[in-house]
């Protein structure tokens, strides 16, 4: 299994608190187990999980990729972005859709905006597509190589 540490109830407040202050989610908290891998990758897991007896599987990875840990603040995974975006109060941006259809075949958005250096939730109409983080009038895209579209014909698609 990949090298998880467990985090303590310190830990986890620490990057609750991120998330609050990046994203202004009031009374916000996740029931689960937090892991953080040697990359400052958070991991979150169901406390249920503790009673399956994990020994007996050959498990390479578990729980669901919600972040990472950066130096300038929490930046949140796809998944974390659809958990967090539902409580969300503040950084949440809506773009149109060639800005979807760029995102998604992984490129960066150019931008005017108010925002400077932060991480914003990213939504086109109801869906939310992860996070990004505005940088020189430029969201960065984060999305992982294996879940871009990798064909410009995918314009085709009725979104």
């Amino acid at each position: 299994m990949m090298n998880l540490k467990p985090l303590n109830k310190k830990a986890i407040k620490e990057i609750l608190n991120k998330i609050k202050k990046q994203f202004g989610t009031d009374s916000f908290s996740l029931d689960h187990i937090f892991y953080m891998s040697s990359d400052k990758k958070i991991f979150i897991i169901s406390k249920k999980i503790a009673e399956v007896d994990l020994s007996v599987f050959n498990i390479n990875n578990i729980g669901l990729y919600f972040g990472t840990i950066e130096n300038d603040g929490f930046r949140l995974s796809i998944e974390g972005s659809q958990i967090i975006a539902k409580l969300a109060k503040k950084n949440i941006l809506e773009i149109n859709r060639s800005d979807l259809l760029k995102w998604y075949q992984g490129e960066n958005i150019l931008l005017n905006s108010l925002y400077k250096n932060e991480y914003v939730i990213l939504k086109y109409k109801n869906d939310i597509l992860g996070c990004g983080k505005i940088k020189n009038n430029s969201i960065l895209n984060y999305v992982d190589k294996g879940r871009r579209i990798k064909s410009p014909n995918a314009y085709y698609l009725e979104i």
